[in-house]
Formats: structure tokens, sequence, C-alpha cells
């Protein structure tokens, strides 16, 4: 089941700007902002924000590799496999 998103009118946000941010903070869930009765923004933590960030840069990497796969370009799964046996077999 979807949950209700957590909507505030922008007027709240600046007569508590304070706790709005803390309460952010101590929520994983998004805030949406809104202005004139539309939605202007979207409010999420700093930890969500990185979250988000870090899961968009492995996006951008599996996207890179199906390029890659389709182009034909790329390294043979048995030599990667043997290179990482070998560094492997090298640590103390």
């Amino acid at each position: 089941m979807q949950r209700t998103p957590k909507i505030i009118p922008i007027s709240d946000l600046r007569q508590n700007a304070s706790g709005v941010i803390k309460r952010v903070a101590a929520s994983r869930e998004p805030l949406f902002i809104t202005q004139r009765g539309r939605a202007a923004a979207v409010m999420v933590s700093m930890k969500e924000y990185e979250h988000t960030q870090h899961e968009l840069e492995i996006l951008k990497i599996l996207a890179q590799g199906e390029k890659d796969i389709e182009a034909g370009v790329g390294f043979d799964m048995e030599d990667v496999m043997a290179e990482a046996k070998a560094l492997l077999a090298e640590e103390p």
C-alpha cells in the first residue's frame, strides 16, 4: 500500500523552517512543498539525497555496461576471473 505523501505549503516552511528541516532529517520520506496550491519543490534529508545520488551513479555505470556489451566492448569473463583469482592469491 502506498503512503500518502507529506505535503506542506511554502508558508509553513517560512514560519518554521528549522522544525521542517528537523522533521525531514529524521524521516526517510520526501516532503512536497506547494506554492499557490501547486507542487513547487521536494525536500529530502541529506542522507537520503546522497543515497539517491549513489543509486543514480550505479544506474549510470550499469547503463554504460549495457552499451559496451551491445558494442562488443569489454573483457572476456574468464580473463577477468583469472585476473581476480591471481590478485586474491597475492594477498597476505
